[in-house]
């Protein structure tokens, strides 16, 4: 079976792109060269643009050589202009010749220094020296007082260093030595009830009852214990009640020694104060004394700048002279406009030659899925032996393509292919195959006629007309 279907595009090639995209933005680059390289003509003259020769150029990629114009700028002034440019040249050599001959007569002036002898006298910075020196220091009234009567030391601790630990002692001891003679009787008894009863040393029971005995007698001891505490704790607290009492006498002494100081220094401030007025005040004499020697200095010193600057400026008159006759003129050049260029765009030749092989490749496959479709149309014809392919069964027809078939003639011929649906099929649904009056034309075994309808001898065509050519 043989189908029309195209080969694939062909790529382009790299250094083909490259060449016709070079040469493009070659010749652009020379058109627009030329287009910008506009002649202008002023009433003071013309700007002209020639080519004056050319530079080969070689591409390294390609290895194309490219001729490379080489423009050149020429300036022509006005006849006029060019009047003028030739008297400022003959104006400027004259002039250069008096300045020769004026630098030789005032070489003899410059020779000598400047004559400063009846300058006024200037500003005499002793008169400004002679001003007293401002007060800076005056009287400050007497010594600050800086310190207080001392009130006594303050009671940072009280009572013996072991914080009546020994009448502690002494309390516990003697609770103690009242108790304990009776504990010891009262063990003794506890023992002989046990042996009385029966109960053996080592036993549970002497244990149990022992332990029950040992936990009164640590009672009472810790008894005795806490009693010696509070008599600690007592004694304690009579000691501090008596260091608070003298800290308070003495914070009133120190209050009445801060008070007799705070006084003291309150009328030397007052004092120190009244000096500090009268040094401002002499002060500010003494500045308005130096404002008016610096006011008479200034202007002494005024008077004689402008006595030197005027000595100065006509000695420098000559220098002067010689260098505005050394200047001279000059000719106005021709003022010539930016013009307005036309530039011509750069033809992207690579992306147009990669865009044409791309739409190649999607008209490509398009048309493989065309194929596909096609071939798929095709192939479903063997799914039976016998199918009614009928035109006058069929509607919504419409010709989709051609596939070319070898029939038993083995002559090629062109058999047309259509998409349609059955008049039977309330769905409508697409088909894709050839008509059996086209299929009897070119072979008439693989069309059968059953009840007024033609069908399709599947296994034939597929055999005969669309076997692979």
């Amino acid at each position: 079976m043989s189908f029309l279907f195209p080969d694939p595009p062909q790529a382009p090639n790299p250094v083909e792109t490259a060449r016709a995209s070079t040469s493009t933005n070659v010749a652009t680059g020379i058109a627009n060269a030329y287009l910008g390289n506009v002649n202008q003509v002023t009433p003071t003259g013309r700007l002209d643009y020639n080519v004056t020769g050319n530079n080969a150029w070689n591409d390294p990629v390609t290895g194309q050589t490219y001729n490379i114009p080489t423009f050149t700028a020429t300036q022509t002034l006005s006849p006029s202009q060019q009047a003028m440019q030739g008297q400022t040249e003959a104006a400027q050599y004259n002039m250069a010749g008096m300045a020769n001959t004026l630098s030789g007569n005032i070489s003899r002036q410059l020779s000598q220094p400047v004559n400063l002898s009846g300058a006024p006298t200037g500003g005499n910075a002793q008169n400004l020296a002679n001003i007293p020196n401002p007060m800076t220091s005056f009287s400050s009234g007497g010594q600050v007082q800086g310190q207080l009567g001392d009130a006594g030391d303050i009671t940072r601790d009280y009572g013996p260093a072991d914080n009546y630990s020994a009448d502690r002692a002494r309390v516990e001891d003697s609770l103690m030595q009242r108790m304990n003679p009776q504990l010891e009787r009262e063990r003794r008894g506890v023992e002989q009830r046990l042996a009385d009863q029966g109960i053996r040393y080592g036993s549970q029971a002497y244990t149990s009852a022992m332990d029950d005995y040992s936990r009164q007698a640590n009672d009472a001891r810790f008894a005795a214990v806490a009693q010696g505490g509070q008599e600690q704790q007592r004694m304690n607290q009579m000691a501090a009640q008596r260091a608070a009492f003298q800290n308070e006498a003495q914070q009133q002494g120190f209050n009445q020694e801060l008070g007799a100081g705070t006084f003291a220094n309150s009328a030397q401030g007052q004092q120190f104060q009244q000096n500090a007025a009268l040094g401002s005040f002499y002060n500010s004499g003494q500045a308005q004394q130096m404002a008016q020697a610096q006011s008479a200095f200034n202007a002494a010193q005024a008077q004689r700048n402008a006595y030197m600057n005027e000595q100065y400026a006509n000695r420098n008159q000559s220098v002067n002279e010689i260098t505005a006759l050394m200047s001279g003129s000059q000719v106005t050049n021709p003022n010539f406009v930016n013009t307005p260029s036309s530039q011509i765009p750069t033809t992207d030749m690579a992306g147009l030659i990669n865009n044409n092989f791309n739409q190649q490749m999607g008209i490509y496959g398009q048309q493989n899925q065309n194929y596909q479709s096609l071939m798929g149309g095709l192939l479903g014809l063997g799914a039976g032996v016998l199918k009614a392919s009928d035109r006058d069964v069929k509607k919504d027809i419409e010709r989709i393509g051609t596939v070319f078939s070898a029939t038993p003639r083995e002559e090629a011929e062109e058999l047309p292919i259509y998409s349609y649906a059955y008049k039977d099929d309330p769905a409508s649904i697409k088909h894709i195959g050839p008509m059996a009056q086209d299929v009897e034309r070119q072979d008439k075994k693989a069309v059968r006629t059953i009840k007024g309808v033609k069908h399709i001898d599947t296994k034939r065509v597929m055999g005969n007309i669309l076997r692979a050519g």
